[in-house]
C-alpha cells in the first residue's frame, strides 16, 4: 500500500509544520509501520516536514531484504543503529522532534548527542493522532480480522466444541485454531474463556476448570489479520438458561444496543459510555459494572480513542472502537457483549456479525 503510506506521510508532515519543526525521528515500530509498511523489529524513519523526498528509512542488515520489498519508495539506510544514524542525517536541522513518549532517558540523550546542533523537541502522540482515524485500507483489514473470528466462533459452537466436559484452555487453544484456519496471522491478545462463575471476572485466564451444564460461558477474543487486532465478546450458557441469566443477558443487550447507537461521529466518548450506563444503572446493577464501555482498536487492541466515563474528546468517522457493556455478579456469573464498528456519520458500522441472542449449547 506505498499510495496509502504516502498519504499517511504528508498528513503527518502537516502536523510537523504546525508543531514548527523541521523533520521528526518516529522510532515506534506501529508508528513506522503506519506510515511505510515496514513490520520487522527493529527500524527508524526520518520524516521532514517540507520535502517527502528527504524522508529516510533506516534498518539493520538483517532486513535489507525485507525493506527493499516493504519500503520501496523511500530511502533506505542499512545501518546497526537505526535511530542513531538518522539523528546524525539530521544534525543541520535546526529542530529534530522525537517520540519522547516511546523514548528512555539514556536513548534521549544518545540521540542529543548524535543530533549535535539540532534542537531535540519533544512531539508525543502525533502518529497515534492520525492513527485514531483509519482510512478504507485499514478499515478492509479489520473487517477481515473481524469475519476470521466470526467464522472461528461458528465453528466452534456447530462443531460441539462448547459443552460440559472441556475445559476453559481447551477451548480457548481451539479456537485459536480456527481463527488461523479463517486466516488470521494469529489471536489478537490471549483469548478469554470464562465458564460459571468465573465469568463474573471481566478479564479471567483460562484455567482447568470444566465446564458444566448451566454454566454461562463468557468467551472474549480476536483475531489478527495484517496487523489489524479484532476483539468480539459473547456470552453463551450451557443448556437451558437459568431465568437470572436471561435477565442478565437481554439487559446487558440493551445496554450494548444504547451503546452501539451513541457511536456516531461528532458525538462526544462520554455520551456512549453514558447511553449504555445509563441503562444498567436504571436496572439496578450499575455497581455491576466495572469497566468502561470500550476503546479504539487497530494496531494495537488498545488505542485511542477511550469510551468511558473519563474519556475526553468526540469521534469521528474512521474511528474503530469497541462496545462492551458487562455485569458481573461475583459468585454467580456474568454476561459481556462486545462489538468491533466503525464511527460513521450517521450510524456506526458493524465489523463483527455474530449474533448477539442468548445462545444455548
Amino acid at each position: 500500500m506505498p499510495e496509502s503510506h504516502a498519504r499517511r506521510r504528508e498528513a503527518f508532515r502537516e502536523l510537523l509544520r504546525d508543531r514548527q519543526v523541521d523533520a521528526a525521528l518516529v522510532t515506534d515500530l506501529l508508528n513506522v509501520r503506519y506510515l511505510c509498511g515496514f513490520t520487522g523489529s527493529h527500524a527508524a524513519l526520518l520524516v521532514h516536514a517540507d520535502d517527502e523526498s528527504r524522508t529516510v528509512f533506516a534498518t539493520d542488515g538483517r532486513y535489507a531484504t525485507q525493506a527493499g520489498e516493504q519500503v520501496p519508495d523511500l530511502e533506505r539506510l542499512i545501518e546497526r543503529s537505526a535511530s542513531r544514524a538518522l539523528a546524525e542525517r539530521a544534525a543541520e536541522l535546526a529542530r529534530l522532534g522525537f517520540e519522547s513518549q516511546h523514548v528512555t532517558v539514556d536513548a534521549c540523550d544518545a540521540l542529543d548527542e548524535a543530533a549535535g546542533p539540532a534542537e531535540l523537541v519533544r512531539t508525543p502522540g502525533l502518529v497515534e493522532q492520525l492513527r485514531a482515524v483509519k482510512d478504507e485500507d485499514e478499515i478492509d483489514a479489520l473487517r477481515r480480522a473481524c469475519d476470521a473470528a466470526d467464522r472461528a466462533l461458528a465453528d466452534l459452537v456447530e462443531g460441539g466444541g462448547l459443552r460440559p466436559g472441556r475445559t476453559e484452555r481447551e477451548i480457548a487453544r481451539e479456537l485459536e485454531t480456527r481463527m488461523l484456519d479463517h486466516g488470521a496471522a494469529g489471536p489478537s491478545f490471549e483469548t478469554i474463556v470464562a465458564a460459571g462463575a468465573n465469568s463474573a471476572v471481566p478479564h479471567h485466564r483460562p484455567t482447568g476448570a470444566v465446564l458444566a451444564a448451566g454454566d454461562l460461558v463468557k468467551i472474549d477474543f480476536g483475531a489478527l489479520v495484517d496487523g489489524y487486532h479484532s476483539d468480539m465478546t459473547r456470552t453463551l450458557v450451557l443448556g437451558e438458561p437459568a431465568p437470572w441469566q436471561r435477565e442478565i443477558h437481554d439487559l446487558v443487550r440493551r445496554a450494548q444496543a444504547a451503546g452501539s447507537d451513541a457511536v456516531r461521529a461528532g458525538a462526544e466518548v462520554r455520551e456512549a459510555d453514558a447511553a449504555a450506563r445509563g441503562v444498567i444503572e436504571e436496572a439496578g446493577y450499575g455497581e455491576n459494572f466495572v469497566h468502561g464501555l470500550g476503546h479504539g482498536v487497530g494496531l494495537e487492541i488498545h488505542e485511542a480513542p477511550a469510551l468511558s466515563q473519563r474519556g475526553t474528546g468526540r469521534m469521528a468517522s474512521g474511528m474503530a472502537v469497541t462496545v462492551e457493556p458487562g455485569v458481573y455478579l461475583p459468585g454467580r456469573g456474568g454476561v459481556r457483549i462486545e462489538d468491533t464498528m466503525v464511527v460513521r456519520q450517521s450510524a456506526a458500522e458493524l465489523l463483527t456479525l455474530t449474533t448477539k441472542e442468548l445462545v444455548a449449547v
